[in-house]
């Protein structure tokens, strides 16, 4: 059976889990890397979800990153890369894509990591509220995008710049949902930083807070929901994400992950590799 990858040479856990009162604090711990996204983190941070869920201590999880950057999005290319090493799958029945080449492997690992593990995580059954500041860039954006709120410092900035990969937005495709539908062809279309106060124009975030209060803000309004009783606050949860999928989120996302697979074998075929060419520090460079 595939075994996870050991823990980073730095023996830093990639997540880190707290629990205080009635309050879970799942934190990204890559600060190094910008809270870059390889496999390790991804189902480490599965484990704390889980975690939460199962604990009836914990009535609100707050998901959070470590340091000065929310999240980069996913791992593309620091010393830790795995995503080329097989791990025990959970979020879906796709074969091990370690042992598979082209869109065979590619097509198998991200509907488990990216669009599997993103939308189980969006049913965990209690609210999240992420915590962001500075980027909240490409698969930051996934992870932001399945809390139910968001609070984000004056500091934070979102956007998807992959577009400039030829490839139409993250595999968590939730943009004409969390924002109005010419506000996301303009925010996918340019690439551009989305600044915290308008992604809560727009209605992306809840609350935008002075860089030293983040913390302390969020956990106010945690707390503040953990006064409800959990069934309620699960039931609610339940119904509006159900509101959200009879408009077409679910299928939306379906959609749209095949156009973006076609436009990773178009790359495959045509281009240095199946991201266009674009590696890190273009990358860096077209969200900056």
């Amino acid at each position: 059976m595939p075994t996870p990858t050991p823990t980073p040479p730095d023996h830093q856990e990639p997540v880190l889990y707290e629990r205080r009162g009635p309050v879970a604090y799942v934190t990204l711990n890559r600060p190094r890397y910008r809270n870059a996204q390889n496999s390790a983190m991804t189902y480490a941070l599965d484990a704390a979800f889980y975690r939460a869920a199962e604990d009836s201590e914990v009535k609100v999880v707050v998901l959070a990153g470590a340091g000065e950057h929310f999240s980069a999005g996913h791992d593309i290319g620091t010393p830790e890369r795995d995503a080329h090493l097989p791990f025990e799958r959970k979020a879906g029945l796709w074969w091990d894509h370690s042992d598979k080449h082209g869109a065979e492997s590619r097509f198998a690992r991200e509907s488990e990591v990216y669009l599997g593990m993103c939308r189980r995580w969006r049913e965990l059954p209690k609210p999240v509220v992420a915590s962001v500041q500075g980027a909240c860039v490409a698969g930051g954006l996934m992870l932001a995008w399945i809390c139910d709120l968001i609070v984000a410092s004056e500091d934070a900035f979102f956007a998807d710049p992959v577009v400039r990969m030829g490839i139409p937005g993250v595999e968590y495709f939730a943009h004409p949902w969390v924002m109005p539908p010419r506000i996301a062809k303009e925010f996918l279309y340019t690439g551009d930083r989305m600044p915290a106060r308008r992604a809560y124009e727009v209605g992306m975030v809840n609350r935008v807070v002075e860089r030293a209060e983040l913390a302390e803000r969020t956990e106010e309004l945690a707390l503040r929901i953990a006064e409800m009783p959990r069934l309620g606050l699960a039931l609610t949860k339940r119904a509006v994400n159900q509101a959200e999928d009879l408009q077409g989120l679910h299928t939306g996302m379906d959609s749209v992950f095949g156009l973006h697979h076609l436009a990773h074998a178009h790359n495959a075929e045509t281009a240095a590799d199946s991201l266009g060419g674009m590696d890190v520090s273009a990358m860096k460079k077209a969200s900056s």
